[in-house]
């Protein structure tokens, strides 16, 4: 990358289907006009790069302020609700023609979005690499801090 390309630098902290697609699009938009991108997944936000969850990721229904119609947290945590909210967004993401969080993922690395995985947080967590797709980097803070130093753009999601 020549030295006057833009650079996104982004932390994926949640796991949630909801919380998911804003850092890949953004990533993976940014990507295709050519500015430079990492995305640095951290505590719950490695269940995005999890093989094993990232197409099964759900949008909570209990305390989501962005439900389409107010929930109150009772009715929120009946059994069902959290499927019924996930199966809402995934219905709207097809019909909108969005991509699935894996294809996503897919698109990231083939425009050379950087994925990193926090080290520490497999540590702490006890998470497997081979629970991880491949094609990832694994460092830790400082790492992601040396990208993001001379980001133009910094974004937590």
């Amino acid at each position: 990358m020549s030295e006057d390309t833009k650079k996104v630098a982004i932390i994926a902290g949640n796991g949630t289907l909801d919380k998911a697609y804003p850092p890949l699009i953004i990533a993976s938009t940014a990507a295709a006009m050519g500015w430079e991108v990492a995305i640095f997944f951290t505590f719950y936000g490695l269940d995005i790069v999890n093989k094993k969850k990232n197409g099964k990721l759900q949008v909570p229904s209990v305390g989501n302020p962005a439900m389409p119609v107010p929930v109150p947290n009772i009715i929120g945590m009946l059994p069902g609700m959290t499927g019924m909210a996930t199966g809402m967004m995934n219905s709207w993401m097809k019909k909108a023609n969005v991509l699935s969080v894996p294809e996503l993922l897919e698109i990231c690395q083939e425009a050379d979005v950087r994925l990193i995985a926090c080290q520490m947080t497999l540590d702490v967590m006890g998470i497997k690499k081979e629970n991880l797709i491949d094609g990832l980097e694994y460092a830790g803070a400082a790492a992601f801090l040396e990208f993001a130093q001379d980001a133009d753009i910094t974004l937590y999601m």
